[in-house]
């Protein structure tokens, strides 16, 4: 017993002295690899603690804008209007003004109106550019520049159709901006907007490109290929610098879409740095501005246009009339043609390949690619000159409602020579003249109009009011192509019928 005991006892000790061991030798162990784990830390850059020197805030702008706000200036423009004889007193009751109103009518007077607004010195001896909404009927124009001087500019030359104007001071050595590639530009990028908006003093706001290539038809302005931000643009902001973090102006700022107060909301608008080159060193050389012109009315065409088409997919923009004489009419081009690409690259958009002709110049030769009768062909036409007082929109309109009837939801009478006369149109022109459209119907919410005249459907023509009902039912459920004579201006557009 003790025996057992005392084998006990050592047996004991010896596990022990074991386990003792063992725990020396895995902390000696865990000694060495965290040594050489730590050798290997302290050989990683990663973690060197070593401080690093303070450097500029990465979300800071301040260094651009201190080199591009210098070229940013505010413009006052003053302009002389005369006001109406008044007659205050003329219908007062109380005959006050029978007493002395040959002394109480005010002859007509002068009143001075002020416009103000924002440019961009781009050239080192004073050339600026801003909007022509900015200098429009301008008798006196003034530019504060950086500096804090109020120096008197001239007018070089001014372009309403792109809302641009170019000024002159008698300056040396300015700072200034030269426009940049805007077609670099990308939806996403940051903008920031240089301007001297409500005339609280020079201000930068940003944001980002929020779309390319946009048209809003507020302005008078034909040839719109807006960059849309949302940097916070407001009045007095138009012909300021829009300009990316670069430093490039990329756009010179133009419109808003204002709130019910007329205030920033996030849409405003630049006509891009390309656009301003061009029409900028145009007018530097001459004073205008020359413009490329096919003269065709078009537009669009979307998936109904298309499926009545017969086409395989929805591309492209139709010609709705081709003007008499013009340079269309000489190169072969019809009404009803497709045209699917201009020199080599797609079109889809009626404003870009508008302004793609234009930006050719008089006398340039451009290819077509068009679609006619679902047959592709290419042809090559030579431009004409744009002329700003022979434009026509091609915007639809909504005549007065009124009941309507048929698979149309609208009413025709036929077009006698007498009704063509009234509405100026051509002799012998053909067709059904709209009386009724109802409000509800597919006809109204495609554009169709009282006194719009129904030429063809689907490519036949249509003489009386059974050649229009003979023609709908034909075409079934399908969207019905029909040309329609707008007061002499051509246009085509698609009627889905009722069921």
């Amino acid at each position: 017993m003790d025996s057992f005991e005392g084998c006990s006892s050592f047996s004991q000790r010896q596990a022990r002295t074991i386990a003792s061991t063992i725990v020396i030798s895995a902390l000696a162990v865990s000694i060495a690899v965290s040594a050489v784990a730590c050798k290997g830390k302290a050989d990683t850059p990663a973690v060197n603690y070593t401080r690093i020197p303070d450097g500029a805030p990465q979300n800071s702008y301040a260094d651009v804008v201190a080199r591009v706000a210098p070229a940013v200036i505010t413009i006052h423009a003053n302009k002389r209007v005369r006001q109406p004889q008044q007659f205050p007193f003329f219908d007062d009751p109380f005959g006050f003004g029978n007493r002395n109103r040959d002394q109480q009518q005010q002859q007509p007077r002068e009143q001075l109106e002020r416009a103000l607004g924002s440019g961009v010195i781009v050239s080192a001896d004073g050339y600026i550019i801003t909007n022509h909404h900015v200098i429009d009927g301008a008798e006196e124009i003034q530019v504060d520049l950086s500096d804090g001087r109020t120096v008197a500019a001239k007018l070089v030359g001014s372009d309403p159709p792109s809302d641009l104007a170019v000024l002159k001071i008698a300056q040396t050595g300015l700072a200034f901006l030269t426009p940049g590639d805007s077609d670099k530009v990308r939806v996403g990028d940051v903008a920031l907007a240089i301007g001297n908006p409500l005339n609280v003093g020079q201000t930068v706001t940003m944001g980002i490109i929020s779309a390319k290539g946009r048209s809003t038809g507020l302005g008078s302005g034909a040839f719109e290929d807006f960059l849309q931000t949302d940097a916070p643009i407001n009045q007095g902001n138009s012909g300021g610098a829009l300009v990316n973090t670069n430093g490039d102006l990329i756009g010179i700022n133009s419109q808003i879409l204002g709130g019910q107060t007329g205030g920033n909301i996030g849409i405003g608008f630049a006509i891009p740095s390309n656009m301003v080159k061009t029409v900028m060193d145009q007018l530097i050389k001459s004073g205008k501005v020359r413009r490329g012109q096919l003269g065709i009315v078009v537009r669009r065409v979307d998936s109904d246009m298309a499926e009545s088409l017969g086409m395989s997919e929805t591309k492209g923009i139709i010609v709705n009339s081709v003007a008499p004489g013009s340079a269309a009419e000489r190169a072969g081009i019809r009404q009803g043609d497709v045209i699917i690409a201009l020199d080599g690259s797609p079109v889809n958009e009626v404003n870009a390949f508008r302004n793609h002709i234009a930006s050719s110049g008089p006398g340039a030769q451009v290819t077509l690619t068009i679609l006619r009768d679902n047959r592709e062909q290419k042809i090559t036409a030579t431009t004409g000159e744009f002329k700003p007082e022979g434009e026509k929109s091609d915007q639809g309109e909504t005549g007065p409602g009124a009941t309507g009837q048929g698979k149309l939801g609208l009413s025709v009478i036929p077009l006698t020579p007498d009704i063509a006369s009234e509405l100026n149109l051509p002799a012998g022109t053909k067709g059904v003249l709209v009386d009724s459209v109802d409000p509800a119907g597919p006809a109204a919410a495609t554009g169709l109009a009282r006194g719009d005249v129904i030429q063809e459907v689907n490519r036949q023509p249509i003489s009386t009011t059974d050649d229009l009902r003979t023609a709908i039912d034909k075409n079934g459920n399908k969207p019905a192509l029909l040309l329609i004579n707008r007061r002499g201006q051509q246009i085509y557009l698609t009627v889905r019928p009722r069921p």
